[in-house]
C-alpha cells in the first residue's frame, strides 16, 4: 500500500482508458545531440500529440471518468492554453460542455485551438487574479466539475503515460528529464519510471523565474511564489499541488532549472537540427541536458519534448533573437 495519489497500476489503467484517444508519438534520436553531450538521447515527441502537447492524455483520463451527473453539469478548468485544448478537445470527444479560464496574455493560437474544440473561453488578469477564484464563481453558477491543470491524480495518471510509452520503446534508462510546472507530468513520469526502470534518476526543469518546485524539494513543503515572468508560459504555476509535492519528494526526484535565453537556443537547436517546432515550455529539459547542467556523459538519457503550441510570430521573434 502506498499513501501517494497515485500508483502504476493506475497509469496502467490511464494508458488502456486513453489507448484510442491519444497518439503514441515518436522517440526521436539526434546524432549531434549524442555528440555535444557524450550521450544517448531519446526524445519523447509530445509536440506531435493531439492539440500539441502531452495534456490530452491526463484530460481524457479525468473527464472519461465522470458520472452522469458530471457529464450533464460539464467541466471547468483554468489553463495558460495547453491543458485548456486538452480538456475543451476531451469534453467535446465525450459530449459534455467544457469552459476554460484562461489569461488574458495567453498565445492566441492556444486561445484559438481551445475555441476550435468547442471550449468556451474566460479571459483573466494572471498578474492580478487568482484563476480558481474565477474557476469556483462559474462552477458553482453552473454546476460544472472543475478538473485542474495537473494536481488531480487522474490527470497525473494520464500524463504518467508518456514515460509508460517511452521505456516500452527504448527499455530502461540512466536518466529521464521533463519540463516542470506544477508537477503532474513529473509526478507521473516518477511513477511510471519507478516500476519500469527502478534505477533511473528523475529530473524535472523549471524556469529560473519561477524555481518553486526546487525551493519546495529543499524545504521539505510546499513553497508558493509569484506568477514568474518567464517565456515558459506553460510553467508559470506558483507553486506544486497537495497531489504533486508527495509524490515528488518521496519518489526521489531532483530539480533544476534553466533561463530564458538557454530556452531560446534550445528551440533554435530543435528548429535546425530536428526539423521541430518546440514550444518555450516543452524545451526545459532539453535544455538542461543541451547546455550541460546536467551530466549526462556516457547515460542513455530520456527527454520529454511536452509540447509545440507557439504563435509562428512570436517563435520567430525568440529565434531571431527580437523576444
Amino acid at each position: 500500500m502506498t499513501s501517494l495519489s497515485i500508483s502504476y497500476d493506475d497509469v496502467a489503467r490511464a494508458h488502456e482508458r486513453i489507448a484510442a484517444v491519444a497518439h503514441r508519438t515518436p522517440v526521436m534520436r539526434s546524432s549531434t545531440a549524442d555528440g555535444r553531450t557524450g550521450a544517448q538521447l531519446f526524445f519523447k515527441c509530445e509536440t506531435l500529440q493531439r492539440i500539441g502537447a502531452f495534456k490530452i492524455r491526463g484530460a481524457y483520463n479525468a473527464v472519461s471518468q465522470f458520472t452522469p451527473a458530471q457529464r450533464e453539469g460539464g467541466v471547468i478548468t483554468f489553463s495558460s492554453g495547453n491543458h485548456g485544448q486538452a480538456i475543451a478537445l476531451a469534453a467535446k470527444l465525450l459530449g459534455v460542455k467544457a469552459v476554460i479560464v484562461m489569461p488574458k496574455d495567453a498565445p492566441e493560437v492556444k486561445v484559438a485551438a481551445t475555441q476550435g474544440y468547442g471550449g468556451e473561453v474566460v479571459r483573466y488578469d494572471r498578474y492580478a487574479e487568482d484563476p480558481a477564484v474565477v474557476v469556483k464563481r462559474i462552477a458553482d453558477e453552473r454546476g460544472m466539475t472543475f478538473i485542474p491543470p495537473f494536481d488531480h491524480p487522474r490527470v497525473m495518471a494520464g500524463q504518467g503515460t508518456v514515460a509508460k510509452e517511452l521505456f516500452e520503446e527504448v527499455g530502461e534508462l540512466d536518466l529521464i528529464v521533463t519540463p516542470l510546472g506544477g508537477g503532474g507530468l513529473l509526478s507521473g513520469t516518477a511513477t511510471a519510471a519507478r516500476s519500469l526502470s527502478p534505477r533511473c534518476d528523475i529530473v524535472g526543469v523549471e524556469p529560473e523565474a519561477g524555481n518553486d518546485a526546487q525551493q519546495s524539494l529543499a524545504k521539505g513543503e510546499i513553497v508558493r511564489i509569484e506568477t514568474p515572468r518567464t517565456i515558459a508560459d506553460a510553467a508559470q504555476s506558483r507553486s506544486l499541488g497537495q497531489h504533486t509535492f508527495p509524490v515528488l519528494r518521496e519518489l526521489g526526484v531532483r530539480v533544476v532549472t534553466v533561463s530564458d535565453a538557454e530556452l531560446v537556443e534550445t528551440m533554435k537547436f530543435f528548429a535546425a537540427r530536428m526539423k521541430l517546432v518546440v514550444e518555450p515550455t516543452g524545451c526545459l529539459a532539453a535544455a538542461a541536458v543541451l547546455t550541460g547542467k546536467l551530466d549526462v556523459r556516457g547515460k542513455r538519457v530520456g527527454i520529454v519534448l511536452s509540447g509545440g503550441n507557439i504563435d509562428l510570430e512570436r517563435f520567430a521573434q525568440l529565434v531571431a533573437g527580437q523576444g
